[in-house]
């Protein structure tokens, strides 16, 4: 009898543990004991192995990013501008785009990673990759960049000022002229005319009989657009390599299935 028994309930343990096929999903017609399930992962905790709440988390992270180097890429921009750096340099606008499309698409990649919004990560991905070319571009210009072009830049821009522009520039920098390193007898002229008539406050420390010891606002200029050219360069360089990536990872993400939706929705 014992035997008997015992033979009948490890059949029984047998039939009870095979209707549990080998993905874990219970078999029709067949019972299983509850100490014999396998353990469903507790609510809220998905295990980050490459699924879709790792994905999204991700997603949403690098966005996070995005829109700080956006802001960033906006702020030293703007900054360079501030001191006098004159609209002739056109790479300091295209910055500036940049930034700020950098800055909106980072936004609609973040809702649309939250909402797992397919329309809003195909446009995500699309413009995100044509900001990738065109930062890509633009910050590689602002690192070839060399003094000698950015002066040409600032004689060419200098020439096109009216005489109120000129004065605005040299009292907010305190500076007299553009440069004076030319052997050019118009450029000679065009700053010996400008320090005559230039308002800065430096010109009235000097000693009469002497030549005023301002500084060339063209030095000014340079010095600062150099900083700005460099910070601008290196880190729209950086982080357009980190946009392959965003790219990457929102065709992997809008390819996947939320476990929270219905399972019979379309992808």
């Amino acid at each position: 009898m014992r035997r008997g028994g015992r033979a009948r309930r490890a059949g029984a343990g047998r039939r009870w543990a095979l209707g549990w096929d080998l993905k874990g999903q219970e078999r029709p017609g067949l019972r299983c004991p509850r100490s014999l399930r396998p353990a469903a992962p507790p609510p809220g905790k998905m295990v980050c192995g490459g699924g879709f709440a790792c994905s999204r988390n991700a997603l949403c992270a690098l966005n996070v990013v995005y829109v700080l180097v956006g802001l960033l890429l906006i702020g030293v921009a703007a900054w360079g501008k501030s001191f006098g750096i004159v609209s002739s340099i056109h790479i300091i606008g295209g910055v500036i785009a940049v930034g700020f499309f950098l800055l909106l698409i980072a936004i609609v990649g973040l809702i649309g990673a939250i909402n797992h919004h397919q329309v809003m990560l195909f446009f995500y991905m699309v413009i995100l990759g044509l900001v990738f070319l065109f930062q890509l571009g633009v910050s590689c210009s602002c690192l070839a960049l060399n003094t000698s072009r950015e002066e040409s830049l600032f004689r060419a821009a200098w020439d096109l000022l009216s005489n109120k522009t000129r004065n605005e520039i040299e009292v907010n920098l305190n500076c007299c002229g553009l440069l004076n390193n030319t052997n050019d007898p118009v450029a000679i002229r065009t700053f010996q005319m400008d320090y005559n008539f230039c308002p800065a406050m430096c010109k009235d420390n000097t000693t009469k009989g002497h030549m005023p010891s301002c500084p060339k606002c063209g030095e000014k200029m340079l010095k600062h657009s150099d900083e700005a050219l460099k910070i601008l360069g290196g880190v729209g360089l950086f982080f357009s390599f980190t946009e392959i990536l965003g790219v990457l990872l929102a065709m992997r993400y809008r390819n996947q299935k939320d476990p929270r939706a219905n399972p019979s929705a379309f992808l």
